[in-house]
């Protein structure tokens, strides 16, 4: 608790406030859960844990505990969990979610390898019993997820808690700017923050974060795992789709839906072999992007259906997760979505590693640094809009060489950021419990 009384009831205060607002709250996140489930079947299941009631007893032994709000998140947490796992396999693994996807995808990766849950709604009740439950030695939080109750509860626990790849938009400044004060002394609580970038680091000091305790490590998106065996994946697919161009539409928004349709019908004009990818955002767009897809005269599978496109379909739709990384290499380009649609875009490191060429639409603004790095290095091309993305799109598969240029960019500027790894292990070790002799 802070040292000053004076500090401490204007805590008590503005905590309070806080949680009254949250628990007044609480009829409207069961709405969400039904109205979300009606879209996505997984958030009528697991209410227990949204509110961290638990049906087994607590744990015995503490575990180290990873939050990772999404799909997104769980990805650049990888390669931190997987070193945890062999660097300390003597202790339990948690990894939480927020979202369904984020818990698919969690499986996907680890199985039952690591212990997997919702983490709750930042109410004070539910902070307290998760924490009681779980006993974590150390609370390793992805990115931008700021609870203040949580972050609060990890102190008075006793929990040391870092802010892990840290990143912070100038929106999501604004945004936290109207809980600064409170959320200002949550940041105070952190043993460190682990900031992708000097700007990153920069926005935390100016939201409270302690200067001497905000450290610019480097982002883990950069330490991708790469798979021996997707070589082996990109042949079994031109096998079976036939040796002709494709282009992937990535992590795509509904309002973008209409652009890729619009984009795919400008570019079978001049080629009318050519194969769309399309792997939607949420598992509730599958259907309905094929649906539009069919509707628009085009021969349409998807993977769960066929597995693999065959040589007279025009759109394969990707409705399986885990499985974005393997189908960009696929693809001679890729457009990379949350970019047309003012959501900020979405992990372009991944097709840039793989060695796809890569084309976003204008709003970039969760990924503004790793943006410019690649446009600056000639790895990137971003649109004004749906038209210019198509035109950009069309550029590049008539100009292999410019696309063999871009590509070559990419990867050198992939390998060159790789280190946020090592440089994050180093910044927790102090805090891992000791390990057994």
């Amino acid at each position: 608790m802070p040292s000053d009384p004076s500090d401490q009831a204007v805590e008590r205060v503005l905590r309070g406030l806080y949680s009254v607002v949250l628990y007044a709250l609480v009829p409207v996140t069961v709405y969400h859960l039904i109205w979300r489930g009606f879209r996505q079947r997984e958030y009528f299941l697991r209410w227990n844990e949204r509110y961290a009631v638990y049906d087994e007893p607590p744990r015995r032994q503490g575990t180290l505990w990873v939050h990772a709000v999404s799909v997104g998140e769980v990805n650049a947490a990888a390669p931190l969990v997987n070193a945890l796992r062999a660097l300390r396999p003597d202790l339990r693994l948690l990894v939480t979610t927020i979202t369904p996807t984020g818990s698919a995808r969690v499986r996907a990766l680890w199985g039952e390898a690591v212990e997997h849950v919702y983490l709750p709604y930042d109410l004070p009740g539910a902070v307290r019993r998760f924490l009681k439950h779980f006993r974590p030695h150390l609370a390793l939080v992805m990115e931008t997820e700021l609870w203040p109750n949580l972050l609060l509860g990890c102190r008075d626990g006793g929990v040391p808690a870092y802010i892990v790849n840290a990143r912070l938009s100038e929106r999501s400044l604004r945004g936290y700017r109207v809980l600064s004060a409170l959320v200002s002394r949550a940041l105070d609580t952190v043993r460190r923050v682990l900031a992708q970038s000097q700007a990153d680091a920069d926005r935390f000091v100016r939201l409270g974060a302690p200067a001497a305790r905000t450290l610019v490590i480097g982002n883990l998106k950069y330490d991708i795992p790469m798979d021996d065996a997707w070589p082996a994946f990109a042949s079994a697919f031109r096998e079976h789709s036939g040796m002709r161009p494709a282009w992937i539409a990535a992590s795509t928004h509904p309002e973008e839906e209409t652009a890729v349709i619009a984009i795919h019908k400008r570019l079978r004009v001049h080629w009318p072999q050519l194969l769309l990818l399309w792997a939607p955002r949420h598992p509730e767009r599958f259907k309905a992007v094929m649906q539009q897809s069919v509707a628009a005269g085009w021969r349409v599978s998807t993977r769960r259906l066929t597995q693999w496109p065959d040589r007279d379909d025009a759109v394969f739709v990707i409705d399986t997760l885990g499985e974005l990384m393997p189908f960009y290499g696929c693809a001679q380009v890729a457009f990379v979505g949350g970019s047309l649609q003012d959501i900020g875009g979405h992990n372009l490191l991944e097709p840039a590693a793989v060695g796809t060429a890569i084309v976003t639409g204008p709003h970039l603004h969760n990924f503004s640094d790793i943006a410019a790095q690649l446009a600056g290095a000639g790895a990137l091309l971003v649109g004004a809009d749906g038209d210019a993305v198509g035109a950009d799109i069309e550029r590049l598969l008539e100009d292999p060489a410019r696309r063999a240029a871009m590509v070559a960019a990419g990867r050198a500027l992939v390998s060159k950021g790789r280190g946020a790894l090592g440089r994050t292990l180093a910044a927790i070790h102090s805090d891992l419990p000791a390990a057994p002799r």
